[in-house]
């Protein structure tokens, strides 16, 4: 009876060890998750950029620093509940040990479960894996606009398993982390587009040059679109000539995923401009120029 009480006592002491043990890990994580929670977003923006550039980049991170705050928390849970599992499984093959159940004949098979476990279920272990490889490093975000393979759409939901994709169509589709081999994300950094403007060929391109720059040079300082041009649009030159056409090139730098507005703006101005400058169209097959 004396050894029984012993081995209670044993048991008690190893629980309460875990049970402190516990308490110390998951205040340590608890403060590990409110320090890197309280850091805002530091990274610069390209010192090449302009003032206007990092300006509005320096507002695209403070939007992302929520998401940044969702990524921890996430991160802290999943260390919680690891913490959980190892200190269970530990006390308990400590207790079992302190009551001289035999550990062998348990631990071997666990071992030959965990490796039939482990055949079964490595495509699923593949996905977790890469869903904390995702969220550790940041690849993507609710709200991004990323490129999955030959899909492309908006992230709704992002777990350790499947990310939740939305296409432009509204299909929603749910592709496994362990799948994703290459992954482009349109939603960070900046994003450009080169708009093509054809004319005549036979028309002078340093005239059209000098139109469209006077039409589209100082867009980025219109309260329309100081927010999402970081640089004025750039008049490229001649980019080609075929047939009839002489293709202008015009460039623009945005905010991640901001170039579909300023392009069509742009089209929309150089058009207008050249058509009040007298400077024609491609020239058709039939010798007509277009208007």
């Amino acid at each position: 009876m004396e050894d029984l009480w012993e081995k209670l006592l044993m048991a008690g002491i190893v629980v309460l060890v875990a049970l402190v043990l516990r308490l110390v890990l998951v205040f340590v994580i608890k403060r590990s998750v409110r320090v890197l929670t309280a850091k805002q977003n530091t990274r610069e923006p390209d010192a090449e950029l302009g003032s206007r550039a990092r300006q509005i980049l320096t507002r695209a991170g403070g939007l992302a620093s929520q998401r940044q705050k969702q990524r921890i928390a996430t991160l802290g849970s999943l260390l919680r509940n690891v913490v959980d599992v190892v200190l269970v499984v530990i006390t308990l093959l400590t207790v079992l040990a302190i009551f001289g159940v035999p550990m062998g004949p348990l631990i071997a098979s666990a071992g030959v479960g965990g490796v039939a476990l482990g055949f079964g279920a490595q495509s699923l272990v593949k996905d977790y894996l890469s869903g904390i490889f995702m969220l550790t490093e940041d690849q993507f975000g609710v709200g991004d606009l990323i490129k999955v393979g030959d899909l492309t759409g908006t992230v709704q939901e992002v777990t350790l398993r499947v990310t939740k994709l939305r296409d432009p169509t509204g299909t929603v589709w749910y592709v496994r982390n362990g799948e994703v081999l290459t992954l482009g994300n349109v939603s960070q950094g900046f994003s450009t587009a080169t708009i093509d403007i054809p004319v005549a060929i036979d028309e002078d391109p340093e005239k059209v040059q000098a139109v469209l720059r006077k039409a589209v040079g100082s867009m980025a300082e219109e309260p329309e679109w100081s927010t999402k041009l970081l640089e004025n649009p750039n008049v490229l030159g001649v980019g080609s000539t075929s047939g009839g056409t002489m293709t202008m090139q015009i460039s623009l730098k945005t905010g991640p995923d901001q170039q579909w507005g300023p392009t069509r703006a742009v089209r929309e101005r150089a058009q207008r401009a050249l058509a009040e400058a007298g400077i024609r169209g491609p020239i058709l097959p039939g010798g007509a120029p277009t208007l």
